[in-house]
């Protein structure tokens, strides 16, 4: 499987743009002409990375960016699943990067296995380069994969419910991830504040607190987008894995192994007797990864490290006001009352 280039970020002129950018912003000014007109009736509320987020299809997107509805509308309208993708989905902050990895390490681990450590792709690239977004298919030139190749694994945060016909018709496979509402929202603040566009103010905490529990974020409402892909994995158990956060953390061997199972890629006596699932562990753990990602550019002056703060559960607890805690915890309640959810 090749690994190609892709990150889910805006633009910023701090750096001098590649033909990739560039490239990427030439389609983007065709999919905005295509698609305007359908975007000025969208209802709108503020953003987080951009001015604004646009309601479509009952969840929350931002506006103009390489991962918004305009992106959206588009791979519904043109992305094209094939019955042995694989497809790993979250929310923004839900763990998407660790995912990614793991995916991307055990998908191709008899590929890498005879190269040493240090040349592993995931010693040298952002998992984001590694497995490319089904919105960005869209700013394309050329695909992602060749024709013929198999799998092709692509990554989303796209709601259950608004993925391209293709791949809810198919027997393609779908693994999500969900994370602690609390430690999504904080990690969330974080990192659109770190990548806002410079022409907005900085979002205070209490004000984007407000805006997360109304539901108003990136994919959100946060709890439908959860018990969409919980819904549909209950559903269709064959077709999607539902993971937490949390769990992964906990018991990451264990998990690792169901992961590789449920996408095709399952460990043998051998692997598992010589340490196999430790080593893809280890090679994807935060800290590994953070150290990997201390330098680099992942695109246009946004550098690799901005997806590696603190990665552990329960930082909310540093945030947080009890106030707030309680408010969450309602909410959740609320919301995933009847649901087998916890963290």
């Amino acid at each position: 499987m090749s690994v190609p280039v892709t990150s889910d970020i805006p633009t910023s002129m701090d750096a001098q743009p590649t033909a990739a950018d560039n490239e990427r912003r030439k389609a983007m000014s065709i999919i905005i002409n295509r698609y305007n007109d359908k975007l000025t009736t969208l209802p709108k509320e503020k953003g987080w990375l951009t001015e604004n987020l646009r309601l479509y299809e009952g969840f929350w997107q931002e506006s103009i960016r390489v991962i918004s509805v305009l992106t959206l509308m588009a791979s519904q309208d043109s992305f094209q699943a094939q019955p042995t993708d694989i497809y790993v989905a979250t929310l923004q902050k839900a763990g998407t990067t660790w995912l990614k990895a793991l995916a991307f390490a055990i998908v191709n681990r008899t590929r890498y296995k005879n190269s040493s450590l240090s040349s592993h792709p995931l010693q040298i690239l952002n998992p984001h380069k590694c497995v490319p977004y089904i919105e960005m298919e869209s700013l394309r030139t050329l695909p992602s994969y060749a024709d013929g190749q198999s799998p092709r694994l692509f990554s989303t945060h796209i709601p259950y419910t608004s993925l391209p016909q293709s791949i809810l018709d198919n027997e393609c496979r779908v693994v999500y991830m969900c994370r602690n509402p609390k430690d999504v929202f904080v990690s969330l603040f974080h990192y659109a504040n770190k990548l806002r566009d410079k022409s907005l103010a900085q979002m205070r905490f209490e004000e984007a607190f407000e805006m997360f529990s109304n539901g108003l974020i990136p994919g959100g409402p946060y709890w439908d987008h959860v018990k969409g892909y919980y819904k549909a994995a209950i559903e269709r158990p064959s077709k999607i894995l539902f993971l937490t956060y949390e769990d992964m953390q906990k018991d990451s061997v264990n998990n690792v192994k169901r992961l590789a199972e449920f996408m095709g890629y399952p460990f043998t006596e051998e692997e598992e007797s010589k340490g196999v699932v430790q080593e893809i562990v280890a090679l994807c753990s935060f800290e590994n990864m953070r150290e990997v990602n201390k330098h680099g550019i992942l695109a246009e002056g946004v550098r690799n490290d901005v997806f590696f703060r603190e990665g552990k559960t329960g930082d909310w607890t540093n945030h947080l006001t009890n106030e707030m805690s309680q408010i969450l915890d309602q909410i959740t309640k609320e919301k995933f009352d009847g649901l087998d959810i916890s963290f």
